[in-house]
């Protein structure tokens, strides 16, 4: 029952998470064009006016999606999950991305990115509060990442290894080993069979040729693969 539940549950998240695929691949794209725009700058590629002009589009459409549609869509994906308020979830939402915005834009004042030549609305605005936020989210990161994973790993090698650890481990090893042989024998069993119907007529060559005289040529060979009971 819980496993049709779980699949129900993923099946509409798929369906609802379609505009999220779509704002993630429009995002992607966009950045790998810019991407390649550095790349062009470098080499030299195309017009340095076609170039600006990509760039500057590049960069609308990225802040676009990232100051206006992001937030507003998890705002609208937070209210459609609360069932009070699945009446009224565009106005609320829209309350939460005004909050946002306020919050994303108070946050910005103390840092020394302000200037008098660009107005408040500015492309440099967004970028310089884009800017600092990301790669102030992404120094935390990467320092807890950096901490948490050689602490992850380290517990493996700090767990005391008992004698019953031991032995469990050994006894895996050996039915690893029992099933290996019982393979190879029913293998060279299989193979010693279609030799004696005739079902083997030529003699294949090559590596597989090897494996068929070594397996059938030695009358020995067989009773140590196969001992008899």
């Amino acid at each position: 029952m819980s496993f049709l539940i779980d699949s129900s549950i993923m099946i509409t998240s798929q369906i609802r998470q379609y505009v999220v695929q779509v704002i993630f691949s429009v995002t992607f794209a966009f950045s790998c064009t810019m991407f390649e725009l550095i790349i062009f700058e470098i080499l030299g590629v195309l017009n340095s006016s076609s170039r600006y002009f990509h760039w500057k589009m590049n960069l609308c459409v990225i802040l676009l999606i990232l100051v206006f549609m992001v937030p507003f869509y998890i705002g609208y994906f937070i209210v459609s999950n609360i069932r009070l308020l699945h009446k009224q979830r565009l106005l609320f939402s829209c309350l939460l991305w005004l909050t946002f915005m306020y919050f994303f834009w108070k946050l910005g004042d103390p840092f020394p990115i302000l200037s008098p030549k660009h107005g408040i609305l500015s492309i440099e605005q967004l970028i310089s509060r884009v800017g600092v936020i990301g790669v102030t989210l992404m120094a935390l990161l990467s320092g807890f990442g950096a901490v948490n994973c050689p602490y992850t790993y380290m517990s493996y090698f700090l767990r005391n290894v008992t004698d019953t650890d031991i032995l469990a481990l050994e006894r895996r090893l050996l039915q690893t080993m029992d099933m290996i042989i019982s393979k190879k024998k029913r293998m060279a069993m299989a193979r010693r069979t279609m030799f004696q119907k005739g079902e083997v007529h030529n003699k294949p060559s090559g590596f597989w040729g090897m494996i068929k005289s070594v397996t059938t040529s030695a009358p020995g060979s067989e009773s140590i693969l196969c001992p008899s009971a």
